[in-house]
């Protein structure tokens, strides 16, 4: 597998965007405040975290209701 342009067309566009030059964004300033950001997350994490524990619990529960529930039949497994 060989790198650059392969066919005319490709060589004919690398020539035409060589000398293209972009934005350096470096010199940019941030639109978003980055200790609000952060927060964000943390606030989404957390969140998303206490979502997590309360669906473990929920789980738990509805198993151990399920589980008291329960009405078992007696079967003989040799008749």
């Amino acid at each position: 597998m060989t790198v650059g342009a392969e066919d005319y067309i490709d060589q004919l566009l690398v020539k035409k965007y060589a000398e293209e030059k972009v934005d350096n964004h470096d010199d940019m300033e941030s639109m978003i405040d980055p200790e609000k950001m952060m927060s964000a997350m943390n606030d989404y994490a957390s969140m998303y975290r206490n979502m997590m524990n309360l669906k473990q619990r929920l789980n738990i529960a509805c198993y151990a209701v399920n589980a008291r529930n329960a009405k078992y039949n007696k079967t003989s497994r040799y008749s």
